[in-house]
């Protein structure tokens, strides 16, 4: 089963009752939905947002929120970048509908509440994967946590070069981060090896304790987005993908 965190903004009693209903019913199907609290082990997956109330307004405009997050909106105005809009009246079967459509590809797959992974071939349709080459789980964990801000909880890892090579023969990623301090890594080979893919991936990172100069230039002459100092700096991150 996939659970799937819904942050529900706005919306009267009797929507919310229906809504509760649907997501209640959904723990018999592939994509089990649950409501988003901030408490939840993951950031959301999708929000669903009442258009017509004070609070659907008010989420849209804060600084706070997350442009990559999924939305689907519901009545009057249409904001720019929702996935899907609705308006009233309601037909819940159509928007659980158009959120099956979304997570379609994640059916029979299982998010790890701890890590955030979720043990998929295939991503969800507009839903962003990342395959990380590193053997350190503390890497792992703090680029885990900075990827879910920005909603890329889609992620594979590796600390081998050539299981890092047939994972990303095998599917797309949009980003693709190697630290080449990995033991036994030729990172260089590797990247070499991934820019040459098709079709391409979207973006490669590399992460290193020593990021000089040269490093960054032969890294920019490689195909590279950029290279990431260690340990990391989230500021320095958090530009990187903004350019992702």
């Amino acid at each position: 089963m996939n659970t799937v965190f819904v942050k529900v903004v706005g919306f009267r009693d009797v929507e919310r009752h229906a809504l509760n209903t649907v997501f209640r019913l959904s723990q018999e199907r592939s994509s089990h939905y649950m409501l988003w609290t901030p408490d939840a082990p993951l950031p959301p997956h999708l929000m669903l947002v009442d258009m017509e109330s004070y609070e659907g307004n008010l989420a849209l405009q804060s600084p706070a929120f997350n442009k990559n997050l999924k939305l689907i909106a519901v009545g009057d105005p249409n904001p720019e970048g929702a996935w899907r809009t609705f308006t009233r009246p309601l037909n819940w079967p159509d928007i659980v509908q158009a959120m099956d459509q979304l997570f379609a590809g994640a059916a029979g797959s299982d998010i790890d509440l701890e890590t955030g992974e979720v043990a998929l071939g295939i991503s969800p349709a507009g839903v962003r994967r990342t395959l990380l080459v590193d053997p350190s789980r503390d890497h792992r964990l703090y680029l885990r946590a900075r990827l879910a801000l920005v909603g890329m909880l889609e992620l594979s890892e590796t600390s081998d070069a050539a299981t890092a090579h047939e994972l990303a023969r095998g599917q797309h990623f949009d980003l693709v981060i190697v630290n080449m301090d990995t033991p036994g890594l030729d990172a260089w080979n590797l990247v070499e090896r991934l820019v040459a893919l098709e079709p391409a991936i979207g973006s490669i990172v590399l992460c290193a304790n020593n990021a000089s100069w040269l490093v960054q230039q032969r890294a920019e002459q490689a195909g590279c987005l950029c290279v990431l100092e260690v340990p990391f700096d989230p500021v320095q991150i958090m530009e990187m993908l903004r350019k992702v």
